[in-house]
């Protein structure tokens, strides 16, 4: 698996860079006309990195690739209503492109029917979308994070000499595919262990604020068997944890999740959160607002794999543990030293390395 997606990546960073090249090209014809236009449609602010770095970074690529081209974006807010009436908005003023992470993914095969009806093409997004009318799908492997979070708990676990654990798994919304296939990879670990999942939980719409009030009824329910969670994001592991600092338990006991949100990484450091998983959104998000604009001139990117028949565009993920910080986060330039050490992390950053005691 892990050579494959290592295949896939290369065959992507070709893919990336002959539509860099190609659509640099088509800029330097001049226009007056609009080539079209491209609609972003996001499910939530939820999950921070929506607005600080999925948005902005497609908005950038779209913008640079196509400066003529028209962009519209809406946040459904978690509403899959509100997400179709903002489809056919988009439509309704020409929309050519949509680029949908689906609030709800059934639902949004009503949204890809209806662009189909009006000749426009959808990208799935993040979410894999089951219709016969999208064109492509950019996201990442779910089935391995999911792998990857739960042996990461388990391993842990056995380091410190913990048999039969006992687990929770906080899973994301169950009206998104990718919660599904999290699950699915999490299982796949759990289910040859010696763990014992305590209970299970689908978080609606991601909620944190769901996740910390379940996760207080299970420590309730099972006091002191609580040896691992296995939280399916960032989001959901901070509602975790907080429920278990909020039941005077120490340690925290190892908590995953994905997503490389600040706060996450600053709980990694601090020795709350156990590990996290990163993704390249900004990759994801160039990626997407590449495909876009080659469909809306009507070329067709190579994709470099097919899910349920649809092409698709698949990065890889990492793990990120307590000394991973510094090469993934910083250096990867995900977030900033600045921030990550901010003066409440300032002690964490100096025990870890990322800083020296004489640093401002």
């Amino acid at each position: 698996m892990r050579r494959m997606l290592l295949r896939g990546v290369a065959a992507l960073t070709v893919v990336v860079s002959a539509l860099t090249m190609s659509a640099c090209r088509s800029e330097q014809v001049p226009s007056a006309e609009s080539e079209g236009t491209i609609a972003l449609l996001l499910p939530d602010a939820e999950v921070t990195r929506y607005e600080t770095s999925d948005r902005p970074t497609f908005e950038d690529v779209a913008g640079e690739r196509c400066p003529t081209c028209t962009l519209l974006y809406a946040n459904a807010g978690g509403s899959a209503a509100r997400q179709q009436e903002q489809a056919e908005a988009m439509l309704a003023r020409g929309a050519g492109v949509l680029v949908i992470d689906a609030v709800d993914a059934v639902a949004a095969e009503a949204i890809a029917a209806a662009a189909a009806r009006e000749g426009a093409l959808v990208v799935a997004y993040d979410r894999f979308i089951a219709s016969p009318d999208v064109t492509a799908y950019v996201s990442f492997d779910s089935k391995l994070i999911g792998r990857m979070q739960a042996l990461a708990v388990l391993k842990q676990l056995a380091d410190q000499g913990i048999d039969d654990p006992g687990i929770l798994v906080v899973n994301g919304s169950a009206t998104d595919p990718n919660a599904a296939d999290l699950r699915a990879g999490i299982h796949s670990v759990l289910d040859r262990s010696d763990a014992r999942v305590l209970g299970e939980f689908e978080s609606p719409a991601w909620s944190a604020t769901r996740a910390q009030d379940w996760v207080t009824g299970q420590l309730t329910q099972h006091p002191g068997d609580v040896d691992g969670i296995i939280a399916a994001n960032d989001g959901l592991a901070g509602g975790s944890i907080a429920s278990v600092k909020a039941a005077g338990i120490d340690p925290v006991p190892p908590v995953s999740g994905q997503d490389a949100e600040l706060s996450a990484v600053q709980r990694i450091l601090d020795g709350d959160q156990l590990m996290t998983v990163a993704k390249s959104t900004e990759s994801q998000a160039r990626i997407a607002a590449e495909v876009a604009v080659r469909l809306l001139r009507g070329e067709h990117p190579v994709a470099v794999a097919k899910i349920r028949g649809v092409p698709s565009f698949l990065l890889a993920p990492t793990s990120v543990f307590r000394g991973d910080v510094e090469r993934v986060i910083i250096r990867g330039r995900i977030h900033a030293l600045d921030d990550v050490c901010a003066p409440a992390y300032r002690d964490a950053c100096i025990e870890n390395g990322l800083i020296d005691k004489e640093t401002p």
